[in-house]
This record gives structure tokens, sequence and C-alpha cells, in this order.
């Protein structure tokens, strides 16, 4: 399994960047640099479950006061923050597609889950696309650029056991989860919605929820889509489609 990318991007391997057993890591990489690819490597499986948007609490630091690291990572929640604990729900509505319901585990990651409904709440994500449709793998939107290379003003603490917390949400068919470049700390406003499960993605993506409403908006965001993208199923932008609204119901 590789998670091997370059800085100032936040993509996740496709299934057609894995490494099949003719191409050796070096030549994987080597392949990535010559492309000037800058994505996330991950183990293909295939089948699909349900994930839980239940659970214990993360291993995510004092969540008493917002706190932020010397690199200006978010790295706590504050006391007072509606979104820091609990299971809280939200829409996704997009243009020509329909409405997703997705159920936040902020019990989880509730660093994550804030950040997103806080952005939410302030409008930053209406207007945004799916900009990167990979078939059978995930959707993935929420950059400002469009292109894998934007964000928001803030990044926030991986919540993910590579990163030291302890997360059990698994990727499976609908689960949403945090894009990320290789510094583990790097996730701000970029996600990924699964439309298959990839449990090798388990341990070094913050999962923070799943759908629980509208999966079929991802398989037609999928079937309408995926065939214009291009090696790392970026789509160009008059094919993107446009998130109209994430609305926090509670």
């Amino acid at each position: 399994m590789l998670h091997q990318i370059q800085d100032g991007d936040a993509r996740i391997a496709s299934p057609r960047q894995r490494v099949g057993s003719q191409l050796t890591r070096r030549g994987f990489l080597g392949a990535l640099a010559a492309a000037g690819a800058l994505v996330l490597g991950a183990c293909s499986s295939e089948g699909e479950g349900s994930s839980s948007s239940e659970g214990s609490s993360g291993d995510s630091g004092d969540a008493s006061s917002d706190s932020s690291s010397d690199s200006g990572v978010i790295t706590t929640t504050s006391s007072d923050d509606p979104y820091s604990t609990g299971v809280h729900h939200a829409t996704i509505e997009v243009q020509d597609y329909g409405t997703m319901t997705v159920a936040l585990n902020a019990n989880m990651a509730p660093i994550t889950v804030s950040n997103f409904a806080n952005l939410a709440n302030e409008g930053f994500y209406d207007g945004l696309t799916f900009h990167r449709v990979v078939s059978d793998f995930m959707i993935q939107g929420g950059d400002p650029n469009g292109d894998g290379t934007g964000g928001s003003d803030q990044k926030i603490k991986g919540e993910f056991s590579d990163n030291g917390v302890k997360n059990t949400i698994s990727h499976v068919r609908g689960t949403i989860s945090m894009a990320r470049s290789s510094d583990y700390d790097s996730a701000s406003s970029q996600f990924f919605i699964m439309q298959k499960e990839d449990t090798s993605l388990n341990g070094s993506y913050a999962a923070f929820g799943n759908v629980t409403d509208g999966i079929d908006v991802v398989d037609a965001i999928v079937d309408a889509t995926s065939s214009y993208g291009d090696s790392n199923g970026i789509l160009p932008a008059d094919k993107q489609p446009t998130i109209t609204s994430i609305s926090m119901v509670d």
C-alpha cells in the first residue's frame, strides 16, 4: 500500500493508479513524478458495507478551548462548539443530481466535523464543485480552485490512527472523509465520498461520517462524469458537478 504524494495537492489514488504486480514501488513513484501527478496511493478492495455514525471519542487532545499549533493547524475544539460532540446531520445538494444527507460523527472526529460544519455554515462550499470523480472509488470536492490544489484558510489535525488519533469509521460505500496532502495535518476543506469500499484507506484519512440518504447521487455523478476525467480523475471545469449548498441540519 502506498501513501506517497507531492505537497500542495489533496488527492487519493484511483484504482487506475494502483500498483500492479509487474510495477515496483520505485517505478510507480517515478512514473507519478514524471507525470506531475500529485496523488495518495492506496490498495484496492472490493465490496460494500455500512459505516457507523456512532463511536467513542477520538484521542484528539484537550477539547476545552480553541487551539492551534505553532504551524497554525487547529488541534482541538472549543468547549462551547456545538459540533464538537455527538452526531450531526447535513445535506449536500448537487445541481442537477439531487441531495445527499450525511451523518457526521463528532464523537469520533470532533475537529473534522467542527471544521466541516463551520465551513458549511459560512457558505464556503456553496457554488464549489466535485472536481474529481473516479468510478468504483469516490467523488472528491470542496476545492475553491477546482483542481485539487485549493482549500480554506485553515488546516486541521488529521484525525486518524497513523496520526495518533483513534478513528474506527471505515471507508465503505457512503463514507465521507477528508482529502489531504502528504502532511498528516494538511486537511482543509476538500472531502471525498466513497462509491465503493476501500478499507486500505482506514487509518490514513480522517473519515468523519457517512451518507444516510441519497447515495444514488454519488452513483449518478460517477456515471455521468467519470469518463471525462484525466488519469487522476480530474474533470474539465465544464463537467464538474456544482455543489449548490451544504447545509447543517443539526
